[in-house]
């Protein structure tokens, strides 16, 4: 246009290509199309998964000059020459089998949290990084990575002595949000009698790994759901906890009310010098009620987080406080329209090409079945 001047063209990003294990609903509604979305940072090349037809539904779904390329087993897809990043979003038992694969390949592996479900596997995935040629883990935790808990953990760093905390993840049907995020995702059932069995007898074994082996607490109906509830929905509260306020030193009372309807849990962590009530659970109303909210003597500072299945939702901040004059004050902060998971993939990003260092590593990671191990402890007393 007349009066316009030449712009300069923008310097050639490296694009990272990745490999994803897993191509069910949290692949097809958030990870492809985040990262087509991000098309000058990610390629999407090759896809696994024991569905033949969930790889060809998500081939679909991938961008590029090429379509995806559709592999016939884990191994094939972590030795691919065209994959620099492997996702693993397996069921979360098969985490560590499939980091391990791609560990010993020497690709960068990012696992969507929960790492693993019991220490022992969590704790292999650890020396399998240790023992890769440089390839390193992260760990999905995308609601640590998101603009307002960014804000508010530099908040309050401001606070002073922080008195009471509530963490609070009480949500409706994932279907509901899922059936709105316009990604029109599908589910198949064309796996193996073998595949089936195989998942089986691994979600058993890791049960009785992480209850009884670990923990002392014999595995029953009950412990089982409660013990997967805490480690998918609860790990992402308890991540963000950790990093905010720190490790707790013990569990004060923990109540799960696993009934035969809709399961709902609640505890008191104790701090040093301050206490935190964690209420969590899962219902059928069409809400997303998720938030951590900090108090001090002055100031009260609080998170708020919706539904990561319909794109590019914001989280805020909410400030409240009291002004010099006395008058009451309360300022809702939203810094970017950028999602977590948008936020969090960046920051992948900057660890695979720049070396920056992820705060979400398996050993990091590990402290979440730490702290769920206090829970279950205080439950079974």
């Amino acid at each position: 246009m007349f009066g316009m001047k030449p712009t300069e063209s923008a310097p050639t990003r490296r694009i990272v290509k990745v490999g994803i294990i897993g191509c069910g609903m949290v692949t097809q509604v958030v990870h492809i199309p985040t990262l087509n979305f991000l098309s000058d940072y990610f390629q999407v090349t090759h896809l696994y998964d024991v569905s033949e037809e969930a790889m060809r539904f998500s081939q679909l779904k991938t961008a590029g000059m090429t379509k995806a390329k559709i592999t016939r087993s884990v191994e094939e897809l972590c030795s691919a020459p065209e994959v620099d990043l492997v996702l693993v979003a397996t069921n979360h038992v098969f985490h560590s089998s499939h980091a391990t694969i791609a560990l010993k390949a020497n690709k960068h592996v990012f696992i969507e949290k929960p790492i693993a479900l019991n220490l022992q596997d969590t704790d292999n995935i650890i020396q399998a990084e240790k023992a890769a040629g440089g390839a390193k883990v992260f760990v999905g935790y995308m609601r640590r990575y998101a603009a307002a808990f960014e804000d508010a953990k530099k908040e309050v760093e401001t606070i002073g002595q922080i008195r009471y905390a509530r963490v609070r993840d009480i949500i409706g049907p994932n279907s509901v949000f899922i059936g709105q995020s316009g990604t029109y995702p599908r589910t198949f059932s064309d796996y193996s009698a073998e595949d089936s069995e195989a998942l089986h007898q691994k979600v058993q074994d890791d049960m009785k790994q992480a209850l009884e082996v670990e923990l002392g607490i014999a595995v029953t109906n009950e412990t089982t759901m409660i013990w997967e509830m805490l480690s998918t929905l609860g790990s992402h509260d308890l991540s963000a906890m950790r990093e905010i306020l720190g490790m707790p030193t013990g569990v004060v009372g923990f109540s799960p009310c696993a009934t035969t309807g809709s399961p709902f849990w609640s505890a008191i962590f104790q701090y040093h010098d301050f206490a935190v009530a964690y209420e969590s659970g899962l219902d059928q109303v069409a809400r997303f009620d998720a938030s951590i909210e900090i108090f001090g003597d002055t100031k009260t500072v609080k998170m708020c987080i919706d539904t990561p299945f319909v794109k590019g939702l914001p989280t805020t901040m909410v400030i409240k406080d009291s002004l010099p004059d006395g008058s009451y004050r309360e300022s809702t902060i939203r810094r970017t329209y950028e999602d977590p998971f948008t936020l969090e993939l960046k920051q992948v990003y900057e660890w695979v090409v720049n070396g920056q260092i992820p705060k979400t590593s398996p050993s990091d990671a590990r402290q979440d079945l730490e702290i769920l191990g206090m829970l279950m402890r205080a439950g079974s007393r």
